[in-house]
């Protein structure tokens, strides 16, 4: 079965989209078939992956909504294994037009569930508010990731988050996890930067990732281009950093997975534990 992952924070500007887009790119990248669902109104995850607005595609919306299937919402990306649903800015309406709906929080989770099977990851990009739309990305996934800036209000906000995950995890997902909390646009000079990645050292642990994002001007321009930072320019520091972050992630699924295929064994009887 498939990883989902919601690329959560319901704070703006701290590198949401654009770790979603690199991070799903670094995954197709290292040949892992992987599906980024745009759930932002906005749809910069789409633009920045070379996608237009066009009124006619279908879109994460009709998907919502009932009027398509996940899987009628499928493009392909130029990179090989790497595959795309796209936003539209009728999916601001969608807070207000599920409220009413039959199984409204489950509905990406109900979605998606056909495409487990076929993609190894699929990456969500979730909307910079904790409403409807963030609910259904939480729900359907496995896991979240947490980007955030090396500053003290960004601190304020992730207690928030964290929340409204562990609201989440007792009502309606009780699988879902914080896969990790990943710091962009650091800047590893400023004494700021060090002393709030030590406070999230002590806050998350193992679960802040060991890979930073830095301030890069080739990551920032890629987005024009309609490209990830790996097919703009894969040697930039940005391109590097997502590619570390996505196999620092893969190292630890595989990780997991060996855990759960072979825990450790119990002591024989007279064996020290």
């Amino acid at each position: 079965m498939g990883r989902v992952i919601a690329v959560a924070n319901q704070k703006g500007g701290v590198g949401k989209t654009t770790t979603a887009i690199n991070l799903a790119a670094s995954f197709a990248a290292a040949e892992v078939n992987t599906l980024l669902v745009d759930c932002d109104p906005q749809s910069n995850a789409s633009s920045g992956l070379g996608f237009v607005k066009d009124p006619e595609r279908v879109s994460i919306y009709d998907v919502l909504m009932g009027a398509a299937s996940a899987e009628e919402a499928l493009l392909l990306t130029e990179l090989e294994q790497l595959w795309v649903i796209p936003s539209h800015k009728n999916l601001i309406g969608a807070n207000l037009e599920l409220v009413e709906a039959d199984r409204r929080e489950y509905r990406l989770r109900d979605a998606l569930a056909p495409l487990r099977e076929r993609f190894q990851f699929i990456v969500l990009d979730c909307p910079p508010a904790l409403d409807l739309l963030t609910l259904n990305a939480l729900v359907a996934a496995d896991a979240v990731l947490i980007p955030m800036q090396a500053e003290y209000f960004a601190l304020e906000g992730v207690s928030e988050l964290l929340d409204t995950i562990e609201r989440i995890r007792a009502a309606l997902n009780p699988e879902l996890v914080v896969d990790g909390v990943v710091l962009t646009m650091f800047d590893e000079r400023t004494n700021l930067a060090q002393q709030v990645a030590e406070e999230l050292r002590k806050h998350f642990g193992e679960k802040l990732c060991r890979t930073t994002i830095p301030r890069n001007i080739r990551l920032a321009e890629a987005p024009s281009h309609g490209k990830p930072a790996l097919t703009y320019d894969v040697r930039s520091r940005g391109a590097e950093s997502y590619i570390r972050l996505a196999k620092e992630i893969l190292d630890r699924q595989m990780g997991v997975v060996a855990e759960e295929e072979n825990p450790p064994s119990a002591p024989e009887p007279g064996e020290a534990a």
